[in-house]
């Protein structure tokens, strides 16, 4: 009776605790040497909760503050994720109701993963919080910062008789919509071309691929037409542009031979990039190996390829510096060279006076320039960093405590914490200096030995910090910065209230008191490049590089532990072994 007793409390304990039993290791052996975790869901939906809210049914409850989330993609989804204020009422506005797991869009374009493997619908998610969260599935097509409130389109039942624009209030807003493909008006492309930012995209790449074997194996085409029709081009040689070409090389030489073995020798893979190198991002390690192996398997790297017009049998393209162009025949074309504002954000950013940017600024704490109710993260907005120079009056006024005009070493370094962390472009210089502390900076423009005794005067001081603001970078537009700022803007709407009333950030240089929150910051955490045969870039923070089959296990196990449910990392994972067994599906569907 004992052991059953202490066993019914066991299975017990997971019932009222569900996230006990969420708690996996995915770990890896061979060359790759990783353990990684994930943690499980903080919510409980326990008994205790339905006893607590009948102790507090009697009590008034303050009306709660409407937030509004524009977008479900890794800013939105991570936001979600992260939220447990119940004090606050969040409705999600996005015109697709589910998460996509974008890093793998290119392995469902030849097979190797499952489309809806990568997907997580919207409502699994939100089902899951004790915060008031409902979803419509609308798209925005304006927002009125004057009124609060955004007007949203149906995109389900748009020949339905009456209304399908509506309304929604909002205390604060977060703009989450992300970005589309940027063309940089080319002719032909959007006619032409496929992409790869959203699920549809992928599925549409694999029919087409599959149908590209299949048409080139009809016995009625010579040669020439075969080459044409099995002439896939890539344009951008980027990480999406790289890792199609190399799960395209893949499907090629492990699946198409046995597949198709009439027309395995007419596939030419063409990879156009207009610089001078591949995966630009990357260590310069990484971009030669990605190169020299894309060369050894037979892909087709042109480097300093400007592409000038896409018609619907051939793409035109130029060589950097040479004015004449020349035309190829092709069967697909995958356009991957960057990203751009939506139109959404195009009529805000006109509306707000920022209509010459390319993205929505924002402050250090992911607010819009100009409100505080308003904030946008994700490939749709980035970090306007302040300026050292535009408030070094200030910093000399705080940090010349004694009134004497003059600044020491000394009283600076009592500062220099706040200093970096207002304006980590400080630090950043420091680092890019090979400075040991800030008298070696300082002493630069006083032009003697550094002393605690040391003094400059306002003039000295701007001298000194002249060339900080050269550090000033934006930041990538991956998933990696949206998922952090997500998880960043989250973090501060739980601690809003007590924020409110305990400031937490750096000092206020330009008037009193301190900032609210601590602003972001962004923590590389290192990225991958796969770059096919089940070989891997890896490139880890402290120039840490690594390339061959172990990054590949590592990418793997990074990749199963980040997904965002349970539902879709057994999915992946088991996509993974069909694979290895029984190959890529080839059905195009």
């Amino acid at each position: 009776m004992r052991n059953f007793s202490f066993f019914g409390r066991f299975s017990r304990a997971f019932q009222d605790y569900p996230s006990l039993s969420k708690i996996i290791v995915v770990s890896t052996i061979s060359g790759g040497g990783l353990i990684a975790y994930t943690e499980a869901n903080s919510y409980n939906g326990g008994r205790g909760h339905i006893a607590h809210a009948d102790a507090v049914a009697s009590e008034v409850v303050p009306k709660k503050k409407k937030v509004v989330l524009l977008g479900i993609g890794w800013a939105g989804m991570s936001f979600l994720k992260n939220l447990n204020n119940p004090n606050y009422e969040v409705q999600v506005v996005s015109p697709r109701n589910f998460f996509v797991f974008t890093p793998l869009l290119p392995s469902v374009t030849c097979g190797k993963v499952e489309a809806r493997s990568i997907v997580e619908p919207v409502r699994n998610i939100i089902c899951k919080k004790s915060v008031d969260i409902s979803y419509s599935e609308a798209e925005c097509i304006k927002i009125d910062p004057e009124n609060k409130k955004i007007y949203c389109r149906d995109v389900i039942n748009t020949n339905v008789k009456g209304e399908d624009v509506f309304a929604v209030d909002y205390d604060y807003l977060i703009v989450a919509v992300g970005a589309q493909v940027n063309t940089f008006n080319t002719p032909g492309v959007y006619e032409n071309c496929h992409f790869l930012k959203e699920v549809d995209d992928a599925q549409k790449i694999r029919k087409n691929v599959i149908q590209s074997f299949e048409k080139a194996s009809l016995p009625n085409l010579t040669d020439e037409e075969r080459k044409k029709i099995l002439h896939f081009v890539v344009v951008g040689g980027g990480p999406t542009g790289v890792e199609f070409a190399a799960e395209l090389h893949d499907f090629v030489s492990e699946d198409v031979v046995k597949l198709y073995p009439k027309v395995k020798d007419y596939v030419k893979i063409t990879l156009l990039e207009a610089t001078d190198h591949i995966l630009n991002m990357f260590d310069k390690r990484i971009t030669s190996f990605a190169e020299g192996k894309f060369g050894r398997d037979g892909i087709d790297v042109k480097l300093g390829s400007m592409v000038t017009g896409i018609s619907d049998k051939e793409i035109s393209t130029k060589v950097k510096g040479d004015s004449n162009s020349t035309s190829t025949p092709y069967g697909m074309v995958l356009w991957s060279t960057g990203i751009g504002p939506r139109p959404l954000i195009k009529e805000f950013m006109k509306q707000i006076g920022q209509g010459n940017r390319r993205a929505l600024a924002t402050d250090e704490w992911l607010r819009v320039e100009g409100f505080n109710n308003i904030y946008a993260l994700g490939d749709c907005a980035t970090i306007n960093q302040r300026k050292v120079m535009e408030d070094i009056a200030d910093i000399f006024k705080k940090a010349d405590k004694d009134k004497s005009g003059t600044l020491t070493v000394k009283e600076f370094q009592e500062i220099l914490n706040d200093v970096c962390e207002r304006y980590p472009q400080v630090e950043l210089y420091m680092k890019s200096k090979q400075v040991r502390n800030i008298a070696d900076l300082l002493k630069e423009a006083k032009g003697d030995s550094a002393k605690e005794s040391m003094e400059l005067n306002i003039e000295e001081f701007k001298k000194a910090l002249t060339e900080v603001d050269t550090q000033m970078k934006n930041l990538p537009a991956t998933a990696q910065v949206a998922n952090q700022q997500g998880a960043y803007l989250a973090k501060c709407f739980n601690r809003m209230e007590e924020c409110e009333r305990n400031p937490e950030g750096p000092p206020r240089f330009r008037a009193e008191g301190r900032h609210r929150f601590h602003p972001f910051r962004y923590r590389h955490l290192g990225q991958f490049a796969p770059l096919g045969g089940e070989q891997t870039a890896a490139q880890l923070p402290g120039d840490w590089v690594s390339i061959g089959h172990s990054s590949q296990w590592l990418w793997y196990s990074v990749y199963a532990s980040k997904q965002v449910s349970w539902r879709t990392r057994a999915l992946v994972v088991s996509d993974w072994i069909r694979r290895f067994i029984f190959g890529r599906d080839a059905s195009g569907i």
